[in-house]
């Protein structure tokens, strides 16, 4: 996904101190859109007690970010390379910032998530862009792998960060407050990345459109299905299930005939491929359902408090901040097989651990096991699977291989918090429902790592 950029003896890497600052404003970007990811997760019961949303209401508003997101990642390179990055990256800025600000006055659950399915669309423009920026920024290869470690290095920060300042903005001013962070995030960003030197000529790329919108409309209708089949509306389930198959056909059919299809023949047949995609699936299947029910358990029935939540999950988020570094090293070593397996074996006992103390009275330190076991789990699997599709990636693929690969992590998002809340209803939040929900997590990875170890991915 991300777009090839040339240069030419006219365009000179720009001045190290414009460099720097550009980076720190594209960084910033990232950062802000990872944030919003996970900074919702524990304004989720403050959210529900001031729109009255019930369960489905509160999927829809965390899905209405990642069905969009993830949809439109599949063609979001392109259209930044069509475009110019730099215009896509600042569009994107400019309306994740108004879009917001306007989440913070939603008078309603449906005005919020219909702002957070245009948040996902904002989020879809930048994430692209950025690698673009930031190759046109750095054209030589050692100042560039830097810069790009210093920019992934920012969704650790991120996912570690998100629960906790969400705790604090609620219990300072509640949910709305954590839509107007991203305000002054945005401007600094904009300002950041003002200059000529972040500047990406435009492309030729072809960007096809009805494809697109038919993986939207697919994606969209399968998770509607999920949620009203949760919440016990089995004939509003049985339309959205053949509504999503009626769409997904479609989709087959227009990528069949595309001159330049959404998902890239070239890197869907490469050998492991799929069942790297799967993996990367169900790693964020994993971890979205665990920051969308273990919120709901511990204010809910153990009574923290939101900021107390944010600090309880510390023990999962801490490692996204410093265990990809390690990881790094050991996949240069050993490549990308056996972190990949480790990862989602991590991922698989954290679910099961989980179970067992819910099922078990859910006090908080017989959650702590499954918190470092999914934080490792995760921070283990990512860097791993981003070096497996890279690396195997067919020549010229790398940045397609690499689009598909965020694509389908925020897919598998979408479908866990769907899925898990579904399953989080058959019984009460703080009881055998999130158990179920959370052995669900267990099995997908599971059988993840299966399909893995019989594909023997490897970075050769």
């Amino acid at each position: 996904m991300t777009p090839a950029v040339s240069l030419t003896a006219a365009s000179a890497p720009a001045p190290t101190r414009t460099r720097r600052f550009a980076l720190l404003g594209i960084s910033l970007g990232y950062f802000m859109v990872l944030l919003d990811m996970t900074v919702l997760s524990v304004a989720e019961p403050d959210l529900a007690r001031s729109l009255g949303s019930s369960m489905a209401g509160l999927q829809w508003a965390v899905a209405g970010y990642t069905v969009v997101f993830g949809a439109l990642l599949l063609s979001a390179g392109a259209v930044a390379d069509r475009i110019g990055a730099h215009r896509a990256f600042r569009a994107g800025i400019v309306t994740f910032g108004v879009c917001s600000l306007l989440s913070a006055f939603a008078p309603n659950l449906w005005t919020l998530v219909g702002l957070r399915a245009l948040l996902g669309a904002a989020a879809a423009a930048c994430v692209p862009a950025s690698m673009a920026m930031i190759s046109r920024l750095y054209p030589e290869p050692a100042p560039r792998a830097r810069a790009l470690a210093a920019w992934a290095a920012t969704s650790g920060a991120a996912l570690a960060a998100g629960p906790v300042i969400g705790g604090l903005l609620v219990d300072l001013a509640g949910w709305r407050a954590i839509f107007v962070v991203n305000v002054p995030l945005a401007v600094v960003t904009l300002a950041l990345t003002a200059g000529h030197g972040v500047r990406v000529p435009r492309g030729d790329r072809v960007i096809d459109w009805p494809a697109q919108v038919a993986a939207c409309v697919t994606l969209g209708l399968l998770t509607d299905a999920l949620i009203a089949l949760g919440s016990g509306s089995m004939a509003h389930a049985a339309g959205a299930t053949a509504a999503a198959l009626a769409a997904g056909v479609a989709f087959g059919w227009l990528e069949r005939r595309a001159t330049a299809p959404v998902l890239v023949p070239e890197v869907l047949r490469v050998r492991g491929m799929a069942a790297v995609l799967g993996a990367g699936a169900a790693v964020n299947f994993t971890m979205a359902a665990a920051l969308f029910v273990l919120p709901l358990l511990f204010q809910q029935t153990l009574r923290l408090t939101p900021m107390e939540t944010g600090v309880a999950f510390l023990p999962m988020t801490l490692p996204f901040a410093f265990n990809p570094l390690l990881t790094g090293r050991l996949v240069a070593r050993a490549g990308p097989r056996w972190p990949i397996l480790a990862g989602l074996a991590l991922l698989a006992v954290g679910g099961l651990v989980f179970a067992g103390a819910i099922l078990s009275g859910g006090s908080y330190p017989a959650l702590v096991g499954g918190l470092v076991c999914t934080g490792f789990g995760v921070s283990l699997a990512l860097p791993a699977l981003v070096t497996a599709v890279v690396t195997s990636a067919p020549p010229g693929g790398a940045g397609a291989a690499g689009g598909l690969l965020n694509a389908v992590r925020q897919i598998g998002a979408t479908v866990g918090v769907a899925a898990v809340g579904a399953f989080a209803v058959l019984g009460k939040v703080d009881g055998s429902g999130t158990a179920y929900a959370l052995l669900v997590c267990a099995g997908v990875c599971v059988a993840a790592a299966v399909v893995v170890g019989r594909a023997r991915v490897d970075q050769r």
